[in-house]
C-alpha cells in the first residue's frame, strides 16, 4: 500500500534542499539551513503532490477507478447471470458451470498478492492500464469459447487480471484526497465494488434472454475497451514513491549528474519475487496469528460469500417459486442495489461522526471507533435475511423478498467500511498486507459459497437455508461490540498491531 504523506521538500523535512520547477531543467535550489542534508536527494515539492491537484482532477480520476472496480466485480457476477445458457451450449451441468464464477472470484484473490510489489516498481497507472489490456484480451476466449476448459481457464486469468483495482483502488483514492476529503471517495469505491456484481444481473438479465449468453460478455469487452482508453487519458500517477523515483531518473537524464538519486532507490528491496514471497508470509502470518484480523476476515468472508450466493439463490426463490424469467430474476437484485445507494447516502452523516471523532482526539483515534458502522452493519445483515427466509413461500407477495434485502445493501456496505477503516488503522504500518489478507479470505469464501448453494438449498429448502445464513451472521453481529470492549487489550498483546496512546480532547 503506498503512503499517502507525500515526499515534500525542505520545509516538511528540514533538509537542505527543495526541488522546484525550474524553467530549463529540474537542478535543485539550495538555500541554508540548520540541518545538513544531502543535496543530491531528491524530493517533491508541494505542487507535485498528487494531492493539490484540482479538486475535479481528482474526482475524475477516482471515478474512473471506481468505474474499472464495478467492470471488474461485474464481470465476476455476469457468469452466474448466463449460467444455464453456458452449461446447455458446454453440455455441462450448471454446478460445473458454476466454476465460472469461482475460478474468476479465486484470481481475483491471488492477484493482490502479486500486484503490490510490481506497483511499488511500476507505478498504480502502469498496473491499471495493463490489467485492463490483459482483461479485454482474456474475455475473447471466453466469450468465443467452444470448450470449457478454455472458458475457465481464460476466466480465472480474467480475475487476476482485474485484480489490480480491488488491490489498489484504496491506495489510490488515499493518494489522491487528504484525511479530511477522503471519506465519502473512499466510500463510493468500497460501495462501487458490491454495484458491480449486484447490478450486473440487473442488466445481464436483459441481454441474456434477448441475444444471448456470448452477448452479456460482449458487452464487458466493449466496456473493458473503453475503460482502457478512461485510464489512459484520466488517471495519473499518484504513487509518490513512483513520482519521486521517476523526477530522480529526469534529473539525471537533463542535468548529466548522476549523484541525483530518491531515496526509495536506495532501499535493499531485493527481487520481486522476494517481496512476493515475504509479503505472502507477511499475510499468512497476520491472518492465523492475529485474532482480530482473523475474526474480521471471517466476517466479511461470510458476507461476501453470502452475496455470490444469492446470485444462485434468486433464480430458485424467484423463477422456481414465482415463476420470473431471465430479465425478471434480474430485476430482484434491485432491493440490494437500493441498500447500497442509501448506504451511500448516509455517508454525510458517517462524515460529520468522522470529524466529531477528529475534534475529540488530541492524536490518533483508537481504532475500535471506527467500528461504529460495523455495529450497525451487523445487526442490519442478520435481520435481512431472516425476513428473507421467510418471505420466501410462494404464497408471499413477491415484493416481499426484494424489500428484505435492502438491509443487506445498507449492512454490507457498513460492515466493509469500517472493518476496512479499523484495519487500516490499527494496522498502519502493515495495512496493505492486513487489507490483502481480509481480500484473499473474502474472495475464497466468494467462490466457494455457490459451488454448494444448489444443493443445500435443494435440501434445506428456501426457508432453513436462508434461516442458517441468518444464524451464522447472528453469532457474528456481538463482534464489533466485543472489539470496541477488549479491542484495546487485544492490540496490546499483539505482535503485530500498530501501538499508540490516544489521548481524548473532551468527554463527550
Amino acid at each position: 500500500m503506498t503512503s499517502t504523506t507525500p515526499e515534500y521538500a525542505d520545509v516538511e523535512k528540514g533538509s537542505a534542499t527543495t526541488l522546484s520547477h525550474q524553467p530549463h531543467s529540474e537542478i535543485p535550489a539550495e538555500k541554508t539551513t540548520t540541518t545538513p542534508h544531502d543535496p543530491h536527494e531528491v524530493f517533491l515539492s508541494p505542487e507535485e503532490d498528487p494531492k493539490v491537484l484540482p479538486l475535479w482532477r481528482r474526482w475524475l480520476a477516482a471515478s474512473i477507478v471506481i468505474l474499472g472496480a464495478i467492470c471488474v466485480t461485474g464481470s465476476s457476477s455476469i457468469a452466474a447471470t448466463v449460467e444455464t445458457g453456458v452449461s446447455e451450449y458446454l453440455h455441462v451441468s450448471n454446478e460445473v458451470s458454476t466454476l465460472s464464477v469461482t475460478l474468476f472470484v479465486l484470481g481475483m484473490g491471488v492477484g493482490p498478492m502479486v500486484i503490490g510489489p510490481l506497483a511499488g516498481i511500476l507505478g498504480q497507472r502502469v498496473i491499471y492500464i495493463f490489467s485492463f489490456v490483459f482483461l479485454f484480451a482474456f474475455n475473447f476466449p471466453v466469450e468465443f469459447s467452444h470448450s470449457l476448459a478454455v472458458h475457465l481457464v481464460f476466466r480465472f486469468l480474467g480475475g487476476l487480471a482485474g485484480s489490480a483495482f480491488l488491490s489498489l483502488g484504496g491506495a489510490t483514492i488515499s493518494d489522491l484526497f487528504n484525511d479530511e476529503e477522503v471519506g465519502t471517495p473512499m466510500a463510493a469505491f468500497t460501495i462501487g465494488t458490491f454495484v458491480g456484481p449486484v447490478i450486473t444481473p440487473v442488466w445481464g438479465g436483459f441481454v441474456y434472454q434477448r441475444a444471448g449468453w456470448r452477448w452479456a460478455y460482449h458487452v464487458f469487452t466493449i466496456w473493458e475497451f473503453v475503460q482502457t482508453l478512461l485510464l489512459i487519458i484520466g488517471v495519473p500517477e499518484t504513487n509518490v514513491q513512483v513520482i519521486v523515483r521517476r523526477k530522480a531518473v529526469r534529473l539525471r537524464k537533463t542535468s548529466g549528474d548522476n549523484r541525483y538519486y530518491a531515496a526509495v532507490e536506495r532501499e535493499d528491496r531485493g527481487s520481486v519475487f522476494k517481496d512476493i514471497g515475504t509479503r505472502a508470509l507477511k499475510i499468512v502470518e497476520l491472518t492465523f496469528y492475529d485474532r482480530m484480523i482473523l475474526l474480521l476476515d471471517i466476517w466479511c468472508s461470510l458476507v461476501l460469500g453470502i452475496l455470490y450466493l444469492v446470485f444462485q439463490v434468486f433464480p430458485i426463490i424467484f423463477a422456481g417459486k414465482h415463476h420470473f424469467d431471465s430479465e425478471q430474476v434480474g430485476l430482484a437484485f434491485i432491493g440490494v442495489l437500493v441498500g447500497l445507494a442509501i448506504a451511500m447516502a448516509s455517508q454525510y452523516w458517517w462524515n460529520k461522526f468522522r470529524r466529531h471523532i477528529a475534534e475529540k482526539y488530541t492524536c490518533d483515534a483508537p481504532p475500535e471507533v471506527w467500528l461504529t458502522m460495523g455495529k450497525l452493519g451487523g445487526i442490519l445483515v442478520p435481520i435481512s435475511l431472516y425476513c428473507l427466509a421467510f418471505t420466501t413461500y410462494a404464497h408471499v407477495h413477491r415484493i416481499a423478498p426484494i424489500i428484505s434485502t435492502i438491509p443487506f445493501g445498507t449492512g454490507m456496505c457498513y460492515i466493509f467500511t469500517s472493518t476496512f477503516t479499523y484495519l487500516t488503522v490499527a494496522y498502519r504500518h502493515l495495512a496493505a498486507e492486513a487489507l490483502t489478507s481480509n481480500a484473499v479470505m473474502r474472495t475464497l469464501f466468494a467462490g466457494a459459497f455457490p459451488l454448494f448453494s444448489t444443493a443445500m438449498y435443494n435440501r434445506l429448502g428456501t426457508d432453513g437455508a436462508t434461516a442458517l445464513l441468518a444464524g451464522l451472521m447472528t453469532v457474528m453481529a456481538p463482534l464489533p461490540f466485543v472489539f470496541a470492549r477488549v479491542g484495546e487489550r487485544l492490540r496490546a498483546k499483539s505482535a503485530y498491531a500498530y501501538k499508540s496512546s490516544p489521548t481524548p480532547l473532551t468527554d463527550s
